[in-house]
């Protein structure tokens, strides 16, 4: 059982890391001299990468931006709080009990990730030829099946433990 709840907690990090990393890096969707994220757009001319403001009007709708930013950073909060639950209901909480909150702030975090990769995916850059999604975006939905997978985890620990 040691080792099964060290295999969760290492799920766990890895699925907290990338949640941070899909938020925080720069790639979104990506060009040859143009890399976007969520929060900026990096233009490459003359061999420096210059950070701007992203475009406005139909390409990005403000209020989906916010509500991708808004998600993404929720995701990263939900799964950081489940960590420090699954430790402290480690301690205290009798076995029946034990994993069921970490199980929904991973679902949380599950759905946050999902809602932001999914608005960006139905809402950004639709009509552009040029560039591709780029690896935070990959990341962002590889989160979402880490994020679903451990919380399904919790819930089957809890009935396990039971």
């Amino acid at each position: 059982m040691l080792i099964l709840l060290a295999a969760i907690f290492v799920l766990h990090i890895i699925a907290i890391i990338l949640l941070l990393v899909a938020t925080i890096d720069n790639a979104w969707w990506v060009t040859d001299t143009i890399s976007t994220d969520i929060w900026g757009r990096w233009v490459l001319s003359n061999g420096l990468w210059n950070l701007t403001v992203l475009p406005e009007g139909s390409h990005y709708p403000t209020d989906y931006l916010q509500a991708v930013q808004a998600s993404s950073v929720l995701a990263c909060i939900f799964s950081i709080i489940g960590i420090f639950v699954f430790v402290a209901q480690l301690f205290t909480l009798t076995k029946g009990n034990r994993f069921t909150i970490s199980g929904v702030f991973q679902f949380l975090a599950c759905l946050c990730i999902m809602i932001a990769a999914s608005i960006y995916t139905d809402r950004f850059h639709l009509d552009e030829e040029n560039g591709n999604y780029g690896h935070s975006f990959i990341l962002a939905w590889i989160a979402f099946g880490l994020t679903f997978i451990s919380s399904v985890t919790y819930f089957v620990l809890r009935k396990k433990t039971g």
